[in-house]
């Protein structure tokens, strides 16, 4: 009797099920707390149509053989002997001016025309110079002569010398002033270019005055240019003259390259730096792209010998996230790629790569385009 009402129990529930299910149909998980609050993905991993849509390729970060010390700012500068200031040897006026300021000359070029009044007495004591000089060079080869023959006494002889020897050398005093001036007998002159440069300052134009105590012009070998460095603390011992340094101008396939000639003694207490200086060796080559006052990274490169090596990737994988330095790293392979964020150390960069010390070792695959849509996908992962 117990069993039949136990079978016709369990009946009457299998009834109401099949009719529950009948009418309410089958529950739909999407409607379901749980499949609202469900992540869409992995975070840091994606599909392979995911990185398509985000542009994101890949390379592997190579090594490199020799890491740089550091780099630091510098300013684009002159050594000192590359400025040449063009004086007017005589006060006088400035008649033509044939150069503008940044215009290139040529050591020589004619920078303008002064007519001043002391050439013209230079002249006439030349002039004079030159006429005593005959009668004086006559004067004494005679009584040289006679006191040979002990006509006249010695001492004349040597009188006559002397004054000959005082009117050559007012001849070429007279002679070197007027050349010093290019100028001529009618008191025109010249102010020339001393070297090959760049007009750095014309301080006079046509009609104004000119004199010994402003220089006209003021010419600048561009060349010849030299860094001035701000090192910081704690490369003090560490930099020494000798090394090399190169600077990554933009546009240029080539860096330009030098090597540090000094370095001061003691840190700035103010700005907790070291100045240093280094001389530039190609910075003459044919759109350098630098001048003087620029601002510049400079790469000092490590001592040869000491062994350091890194990593160089592309400048674009770099981003900033929590104010560090930070990589992609794709791990992992398969449907789904995983990319980790990677901070890292510079230490130099140059020709579009960057030089990384620490962070990632070679052969890694790294993001180099799409980082920042990467970035974003991941929350600033």
């Amino acid at each position: 009797m117990d069993r039949k009402i136990l079978l016709g129990a369990a009946a009457a529930i299998a009834v109401i099920a099949g009719l529950g299910y009948t009418f309410y149909g089958k529950p739909d998980p999407a409607s379901t707390p749980q499949a609202e609050q469900a992540p869409a993905g992995t975070p840091g991993k994606l599909d392979a149509a995911q990185v398509k849509a985000l542009g994101i390729r890949l390379e592997a970060a190579k090594a490199a053989s020799d890491v740089p010390l550091a780099s630091v700012p510098a300013t684009v500068s002159l050594p000192p002997d590359a400025r040449v200031a063009v004086a007017a040897p005589f006060a006088g006026i400035a008649v033509r001016v044939f150069v503008v300021e940044g215009q290139e000359v040529a050591k020589g070029q004619v920078l303008a025309q002064v007519r001043a009044a002391d050439p013209v007495q230079f002249g006439g004591d030349l002039a004079r110079a030159r006429a005593d000089l005959e009668v004086d060079k006559a004067r004494a080869e005679r009584l040289e002569t006679l006191a040979r023959e002990g006509v006249v006494a010695g001492a004349r002889a040597d009188e006559a010398r002397a004054a000959l020897r005082r009117t050559e050398a007012t001849v070429a005093e007279n002679r070197r002033l007027l050349a010093l001036a290019g100028a001529s007998g009618d008191g025109s002159g010249t102010l020339r270019a001393p070297i090959a440069g760049r007009v750095a300052k014309v301080a006079i134009e046509a009609g104004s005055p000119v004199g010994n105590e402003i220089a006209p012009f003021l010419v600048e070998n561009a060349a010849r240019l030299t860094l001035d460095l701000q090192l910081p603390e704690r490369l003090a011992g560490l930099a020494r003259p000798g090394m090399a340094i190169s600077v990554h101008v933009p546009g240029n396939a080539e860096p330009v390259r030098g090597s540090l000639v000094s370095v001061g003694a003691s840190l700035d207490p103010a700005t907790r730096s070291i100045a240093a200086r280094a001389q530039l060796s190609n910075a003459a080559m044919p759109g350098s792209g630098l001048v003087p006052g620029q601002s510049v990274t400079a790469v000092i490169a490590a001592p040869a010998g000491s062994g350091k090596s890194g990593v160089s990737v592309p400048a674009t994988a770099l981003t900033r996230i929590d104010r560090q330095d930070t990589v992609f790293v794709r791990q992992g392979s398969g449907k789904e790629l995983q990319f980790v964020p990677r901070q890292v150390t510079i230490v130099g960069e140059a020709a579009g790569r960057t030089i990384l010390s620490a962070g990632i070792e070679p052969g890694e695959a790294v993001v180099v385009s799409g980082v920042a849509e990467l970035k974003s996908a991941l929350g600033g992962a």
